[in-house]
């Protein structure tokens, strides 16, 4: 019974603050609403078996949520003064939202430890004598390897037209030349010269 509370739990979370991550019109609350639509997306993984995906889910994807994050704040005329500002407004919300994931984690942990709902054997029948990574690899590479290597492709190819639409000639901007740069020499590259006294430098 617990198992399935925390899976509506978790999964009414997960929807609602990834529809936060929409609408929230500051930068830096969206990814805060996406590193708890992570959290609780972990939660799930956690009641369904994959401790394994869940532990990826909190360690790659929040952290590269922190790189985002630094990117933001680099990249969008961010006013850190106004954000201080209301800082005391949004105090009692804020520790409200930690008093809830310190009371979903004690609850994820107590439903875990009841025994998780069974949903992997109608997904991908596995062995139960197995670990969890031990089952995920062997989904991989066996059951799933064409979808995994075509995901893989997909990925490829969309690395490289994001790099083919970025990269644009432009006018005005000098390019390098390697070969002239590697022909160059020592002596070439400076010029020791001794002005006299109020004579200057010629160009």
């Amino acid at each position: 019974m617990i198992q399935l509370i925390a899976f509506y739990l978790f999964a009414t979370i997960v929807i609602a603050s990834a529809a936060m991550v929409i609408f929230a019109r500051n930068p830096v609350h969206s990814v805060m609403w996406l590193i708890l639509a992570f959290f609780n997306a972990a939660g799930l993984m956690l009641l369904a078996g994959a401790e394994f995906i869940a532990m990826l889910l909190v360690i790659v994807y929040v952290g590269a949520v922190a790189v985002l994050f630094l990117f933001v704040v680099m990249m969008l005329n961010i006013d850190f003064a106004e954000l201080r500002a209301g800082f005391v407004r949004y105090l009692p919300l804020g520790a409200l939202v930690a008093i809830i994931l310190v009371a979903e984690l004690i609850f994820a942990l107590g439903a875990w430890s009841a025994g998780g709902i069974d949903l992997a054997a109608r997904v991908a029948p596995a062995a139960t004598d197995k670990s969890n990574i031990q089952q995920i690899g062997e989904l991989l590479y066996t059951r799933y390897i064409f979808l995994f290597e075509a995901a893989g492709i997909i990925l490829l190819v969309a690395m490289i037209g994001a790099i083919v639409l970025t990269h644009r000639q432009r006018g005005g901007v000098r390019t390098q030349n390697i070969s002239s740069q590697n022909q160059r020499r020592p002596q070439d590259a400076t010029r020791l010269v001794d002005p006299g006294v109020g004579q200057g430098m010629e160009l």
